[in-house]
C-alpha cells in the first residue's frame, strides 16, 4: 500500500470537495479546480478529510494511488494559498516587461520573444530582471515557468540566461592557452 496514498487529506475551512463518478472538484477562496479521477481510484469525503483508495491491486492502480492523492493535495493547496515560481534574468541588456496580456523578453536575440500569459496565471515583473509567476494550478504555473526558461537556459561559462530564483548554475572554466 502506498505510504502517502493511505494518509487522509484534511480539508481546510472554506474549501469544499465534490466527488463525482469521474471527476473531483475543489472550490476555495482563490477559485475552482477539477481533476478527472482514474477508474481504478475511489475517493471518499468524511469528517473534513478526503481518503484515497484503490479498487484493485494491479500495477496501474498502485501507481495511481499515491499520484492521485498528491494531485488532490496540490489542488487543495492551490485554491487556498496558490503557487509561485520566480525567474531571474542574468545578462547585460537582458530584460522582461509585461505589455497587456503578453510577456516580452529581450534576451540577446535579434528580436524580442513574446509569450501569451495563459488564463488563470498571474505574471508580474517587479524588476526588469525578475519574473514572478503565480496561480492556483501547480502544473500550469510550473509549465509556464519552464517554457520561459527554455528560451534561454543558463549557459555554463558566464552564467547568462534565464534561471529559477534558487537555481545554482555550475560554472565551467574557459579554455586556457599557453604554457
Amino acid at each position: 500500500m502506498s505510504r502517502l496514498g493511505k494518509k487522509p487529506l484534511p480539508i481546510p475551512s472554506g474549501v469544499t470537495v465534490d466527488v463525482n463518478a469521474d471527476a473531483v472538484n475543489v472550490k476555495g477562496p482563490k477559485g475552482e479546480l477539477s481533476l478527472p479521477v482514474h477508474p481504478t481510484i475511489e475517493l471518499s469525503v468524511a469528517d473534513d478529510a478526503v481518503t484515497v483508495g484503490r479498487k484493485s491491486e494491479d500495477r496501474i492502480a498502485r501507481a495511481m494511488h499515491g499520484t492521485s492523492r498528491q494531485l488532490l493535495q496540490n489542488m487543495i493547496l492551490g485554491v487556498t494559498q496558490g503557487f509561485t515560481k520566480e525567474l531571474e534574468i542574468v545578462g547585460v541588456g537582458y530584460n522582461a516587461k509585461i505589455q497587456g496580456s503578453k510577456l516580452t523578453l529581450a534576451i540577446g536575440f535579434c528580436h524580442p520573444v513574446d509569450f501569451d500569459i495563459p488564463e488563470g496565471i498571474n505574471c508580474e515583473c517587479p524588476e526588469n530582471t525578475r519574473i514572478v509567476i503565480s496561480g492556483m494550478d501547480k502544473q500550469a504555473v510550473g509549465q509556464f515557468a519552464a517554457n520561459i526558461r527554455a528560451v534561454r537556459k543558463p549557459e555554463p561559462y558566464k552564467g547568462k540566461g534565464i534561471r529559477y530564483k534558487d537555481e545554482v548554475v555550475r560554472r565551467k572554466q574557459a579554455k586556457s592557452f599557453g604554457a
